[in-house]
């Protein structure tokens, strides 16, 4: 109710100047500072003289001494003022939720101006003057659809790359069909029953014999895999022979118009259909992953964090009780509440840290901090660099005003719950009124928790941009060092994160260094590459026929797929893998270019004649291999833990984790 009150007041201030203008006359004779001097939005802020802000926050204190001292009830919000009121109970209740609901828009809606604000300049937000905007880059293509507009929230298209946005466009078509397609291949099943008859004749497999979702896959037998992958080719090579110059576009029909607003609006409805279909398919793998139900029955879900400690404080929509952790899950009492006065204390010093940084943008006390070391307040930065300058005397004085608030002010009970001590009043005021019991107190006590979260995000966000930038308002231009700033065009540099160097190794620019740091990457993606590829291969295709050591009598289908078959390989087989790696280093010192990874092998179907295209392949051969090294190393983890080069779960009886 208070932030909503405070937001529809906020809201009308916005509003009002631009309606009827502003007051005629000085606002501050003394600054010779006019009304109409002060701009509206968030650029008043810079205007307001100090005595204004102090005027300001008196005023705040007198509403909020006077609301405390003339509530009539314990009702939220009550404070005796009845404009709202009737006697009718009916119509105040109507008024009653009316200001609920108007409270809840103003909310949104001062956010929004203030983010327009912000980013525009404009109190009405002018998005003229956003000339950066990645709003404006193909914001007329297909997809571009209410109530979003062109939304690229991480500013993929923001570089205007035709090329690189009509890949992606091809992309999400594609994965979208795809999508739409295994949706309706969960959803089918369900309605209209499995196809009578055999599946696979030759081992008695019927149709009804597959489960519907995930655990299908492990059902379909090695021939059936091997049709699905030439259905799969057969579907790209046509389509590749076939493409109109549109993504997506395989010149068939079935969608398409005579008329282009027809068509423009069919197509519009794929795209849209197929992103629907791409986040409803990425759900029924969770819950069915999840539940082992291909429509999610969470009462299997025994294992779920989510039912330990849902009934406390802190579980707040939209999110619920939210552990993805599992730290409650044990079900330890003592150890939950010991975590929670945690998380209040660490609120509560962030809440009050966050202030510290937002006051002294707007006022500094007068006067000396040290008249011994004649330091004035004024000369004392804002952020992480007032540190260095508070005296040995002020520090000693923070230690020893926190050792009497833990040791002597606010004592932990065992007896009380966690943050509750006995002597804190509201807000922390010593020996202060308290809230009674009730839904009351619990909401109060809900908001402080999640404004607690709130600031000890905010705080950590100020302190990483003050230590980077030197600017406690994170003044980017200032961070010279950036190792976003080294080799950030070369290959490998990809949206969404640019270039990516969390731990600064590229930062010293040194090109050598970085080249073979280059060609470690290159080298342990193919790598993997072939090594992912080795786990599924077999899986697919079988097993080839024969011998793989006549002389110990070794067949092929005697290799177990995955780690296991490192024990089986004989001897002479590890000397020819040694051999053969061996061949391949050496061969390559004699072919090889400057460039990274580049070997002089040019195989045919990678070789692009552009410089474009080449370096498309090349960005592409990167991306996969990254992608491979994470995948190779899953692989890896849930058959070393399993025993199963496809992570068959139930093996692994590991009490922690059933």
């Amino acid at each position: 109710l208070k932030h909503g009150r405070l937001s529809m007041l906020a809201t009308m201030g916005y509003i009002t100047p631009t309606l009827v203008g502003t007051w005629p006359a000085y606002l501050s004779p003394s600054n010779g500072l006019k009304f109409s001097d002060v701009p509206n939005g968030l650029g008043a802020l810079s205007k307001v003289p100090l005595a204004g802000w102090a005027q300001v926050l008196i005023y705040c204190a007198f509403v909020e001494v006077s609301g405390i001292q003339n509530r009539p009830s314990d009702a939220p919000g009550d404070l005796g003022w009845k404009v709202l009121t009737s006697d009718d109970p009916e119509a105040k209740t109507k008024k009653l939720s009316a200001e609920i609901a108007n409270g809840r828009l103003a909310m949104m809606a001062i956010i929004g101006m203030f983010f327009q604000d912000g980013l525009t300049g404009s109190a009405w937000g002018d998005w003229a003057n956003y000339t950066e905007s990645p709003l404006r880059a193909f914001e007329n293509e297909l997809g571009v659809q209410e109530p979003v507009g062109f939304w690229d929230p991480l500013g993929l298209a923001a570089d205007g790359d035709s090329a690189t946005f009509m890949r992606r466009r091809e992309t999400e078509i594609k994965h979208g069909r795809v999508c739409m397609l295994a949706t309706m291949g969960y959803i089918t099943p369900e309605l209209t029953g499995k196809f009578p008859g055999m599946l696979s004749p030759s081992q008695g497999l019927t149709f009804d014999s597959i489960p519907n979702g995930l655990g299908a896959i492990s059902k379909v037998p090695g021939l059936g895999w091997g049709q699905i992958v030439l259905y799969c080719a057969a579907v790209e090579a046509a389509g590749a022979n076939n493409r109109g110059e549109a993504p997506g576009d395989f010149g068939w029909k079935l969608i398409t118009s005579d008329d282009p607003a027809v068509k423009n609006k069919k197509l519009a409805a794929e795209i849209a259909n197929g992103r629907l279909a791409m986040m409803a398919i990425i759900g029924m793998f969770f819950q069915d992953g999840l539940t082992g139900s291909a429509w999610g029955d969470w009462a299997t879900y025994t294992a779920s964090p989510l039912r330990a400690f849902e009934n406390e404080l802190g579980v707040q929509a939209p999110v619920g009780f939210w552990d993805p952790l599992g730290l409650t899950k044990d079900g330890d009492v003592e150890s939950f509440k010991r975590r929670r006065a945690t998380e209040l204390k660490h609120g509560r010093v962030s809440m009050i840290a966050c202030m510290g940084y937002i006051v002294p943008e707007f006022f500094h006390w007068s006067g000396k901090l040290s008249p011994s070391k004649n330091l004035d307040f004024a000369d004392i930065p804002n952020g992480l660099s007032a540190i260095s300058k508070v005296p040995a005397a002020g520090v000693l004085q923070w230690f020893v005003f926190c050792g009497l608030i833990e040791k002597g002010l606010f004592v932990h009970d065992d007896s009380r719950g966690p943050g509750d001590f006995a002597n804190g009043g509201v807000l922390g005021v010593p020996n202060g009124s308290t809230l009674p019991a009730g839904e009351g107190r619990n909401r109060k006590l809900n908001a402080e928790i999640a404004n607690g979260r709130l600031a000890m995000m905010a705080i950590i966000g100020m302190f990483y941009q003050d230590g980077l930038t030197g600017s406690a308002w994170g003044d980017w231009d200032l961070y010279t060092d950036s190792p976003l700033r080294a080799f950030e065009n070369e290959l490998g540099v990809q949206s969404p994160v640019g270039f990516w160097d969390p731990l600064g190794l590229a930062a010293d620019g040194n090109v050598e260094r970085f080249q073979r740091r280059r060609e470690t990457e290159i080298k342990h993606g193919r790598i993997c590459m072939l090594a992912t590829m080795g786990y599924m291969t077999p899986e697919i295709t079988g097993k080839l026929p024969g011998y793989i050591s006549p002389s110990e009598n070794l067949k092929f289908e005697d290799i177990p797929n995955g780690l296991g078959a490192i024990s089986k390989v004989p001897l002479a087989g590890w000397i020819q893998i040694v051999l053969w790696a061996a061949y391949c280093e050496v061969n390559t010192m004699r072919t090889r270019t400057s460039e990274p990874g580049n070997l002089g092998y040019r195989p045919p179907l990678l070789v692009k004649d552009t410089e474009e295209g080449r370096k498309r392949s090349l960005q592409a051969e990167l991306a996969n291999g990254r992608l491979a090294m994470f995948a190779i190393m899953g692989m890896f983890f849930q058959d070393g833990l399993t025993g199963s080069a496809w992570g068959d779960w139930s093996n692994y009886f590991d009490k922690s984790v059933v």
